[in-house]
């Protein structure tokens, strides 16, 4: 039988993150996702790293300094994947009068100890170009700094670094049950009908929505941690306005939504908080949730938008730690590290919970589990995430610019358009992909099969959704027939 350090269940950013962590202090690790790495929460976020600045109105300020500190932290581990965006925040239809925005801008901007974002100032929109596109165009609105992610690919980054720790991660593979034996966990898992027995020192239930689900298949887990789950979704439409700026739009019940730029020809709006009762399961856009984010744009965008533009949906569930707060949006966002080690005075195998999270302080949580169960490891290294980079991270000053420059003088014969995707998906791996100098036929879009092929070996995709909407966003812009061309290739290839 199987025997390792860590079992981690849930292939999420808090999952990929601890294994990471744990694998490069030297232990063995085991991850199991039931699906594919980021296939729900961590590829439905609002694809922002950042200090979370309306948390400052529920008095999250330990969340917010730590989530600023960390945005520039990861902006230079992974520069490829993570960089800086504007957001425009327009007083005009604001609920909150411009003194306390601005005081919680002057927090925001000072909590993090900032070093390269540039602080907030205030620009008078009918003169600015940030202005354009805005109905009405007058008044005044606040400019401040965070960083935009490509959630689901911070997802697969840190799951190949962990494997190239030493870390196994098993995607397709599901936790059935675990009981304690002893100091440890003797746990089933099952992959393609197929089931199999590890024992584990230490079980981490990192399962994202299935956080209780997983408890419940656990024989002896202690039940008394609740989880509140909360359903963000976001809609895609043609670009609203012109500019590489964000806005963040103040609503009258306080709620604010983000418009975004997104993949070049697109605007990204969200989120929404709403409730989900139900078992956890892949979550879609609800009508009323489509309607408030497209009342939400028409009211501040001279475009105005309908059911029938929007080209694309998402929806996630958070699983945040239940405070019993009675609005959905109030929930904290912070996270909760629960230990559980069995009966008192019993030397019980332990188990850590993680409820809550957020992708921006994702590396810090993991730091956090690592010292909580250090003293079960006392072999394991210290900590060690804070200076290190991500794949394809390791671009000179963090300078993507210059990185893809010299990349476009080494492949001239290659579209500038392809190079610049490529080289933001992988960075300084991106050499892997273009070693054999031909990237083989075009599946459409500029998907090519050698893509594919390194996609499949390098960062476990499986199927055409994980290829097009995880790995890439190449599902909205290549032609109508390439999915199914990248069924059948997969599928010659004996992958699906």
């Amino acid at each position: 039988m199987e025997r390792i350090d860590l079992l981690i269940v849930g292939g999420g950013i808090n999952g990929a993150g601890i294994a990471r962590d744990a694998a490069g202090r030297g232990l063995s690790v085991m991850l199991v996702e039931q699906d594919d790495l980021a296939s729900h929460t961590s590829s439905a976020s609002t694809k922002l790293i950042h200090g979370g600045l309306r948390y400052l109105e529920y008095g999250e300020f330990r969340l917010v300094r730590e989530a600023l500190i960390e945005r520039e932290r990861l902006l230079n581990m992974a520069p490829h994947i993570i960089w800086p965006l504007s957001f425009v925040l327009p007083q005009t239809q604001s609920p909150r009068p411009a003194w306390m925005v601005r005081l919680g801008l002057f927090l925001y901007d000072h909590l993090g100890g900032r070093e390269k974002l540039p602080g907030t100032r205030t620009v008078a929109l009918e003169k600015s170009a940030l202005g354009a596109g805005l109905s009405p165009r007058k008044g005044k609105a606040f400019v401040y700094s965070d960083c935009w992610v490509e959630d689901s690919r911070l997802v697969v980054l840190n799951a190949m670094d962990a494997r190239e720790r030493g870390a196994r991660i098993e995607t397709r593979t599901r936790l059935i049950n675990a009981r304690r034996d002893g100091e440890g966990w003797t746990a089933t898992v099952e992959a393609d009908g197929q089931s199999h027995t590890v024992q584990a020192r230490v079980l981490v239930n990192a399962a994202g929505p299935w956080v209780a689900d997983v408890i419940g298949r656990t024989h002896g887990a202690r039940r008394d941690r609740g989880v509140r789950l909360i359903k963000g979704s976001h809609i895609v439409v043609p670009r609203l306005y012109d500019g590489d700026h964000a806005f963040m739009l103040q609503n009258d019940d306080r709620r604010i939504v983000f418009a975004i730029p997104y993949e070049g020809a697109f605007t990204l709006v969200g989120t929404t908080d709403e409730p989900w009762t139900d078992a956890p399961a892949k979550a879609s856009i609800s009508a009323a949730e489509t309607s408030y984010l497209l009342d939400t744009a028409n009211r501040y965008f001279a475009r105005k938008v309908g059911e029938a533009d929007i080209v694309w949906s998402y929806a996630g569930i958070r699983p945040l730690y239940d405070d019993h707060s009675a609005n959905a949006s109030a929930v904290t966002r912070d996270y909760v590290l629960d230990l559980d080690t069995g009966a008192e005075g019993e030397a019980q195998a332990p188990m850590l919970n993680i409820f809550g999270g957020k992708i921006t302080t994702y590396r810090k949580l993991a730091e956090h589990a690592m010292r909580e169960l250090a003293r079960f490891f006392p072999q394991a290294g210290s900590a060690w995430t804070a200076g290190a980079t991500l794949p394809g991270g390791d671009i000179a000053d963090a300078d993507f610019e210059r990185f893809l420059h010299e990349l476009t003088a080494r492949h001239p014969a290659l579209p500038p358009q392809l190079l610049r995707r490529l080289a933001r998906a992988y960075g300084t791996r991106v050499d892997e992909l273009l070693a054999a100098g031909d990237l083989g036929p075009d599946l459409g879009g500029g998907l090519h099969t050698a893509e594919v092929d390194y996609l499949v070996k390098a960062e476990w995709a499986r199927t055409a959704e994980d290829i097009l909407y995880r790995r890439s966003k190449l599902g909205l812009h290549v032609p109508l027939e390439t999915p199914e061309r990248l069924v059948r290739y997969l599928a010659e290839r004996g992958i699906a």
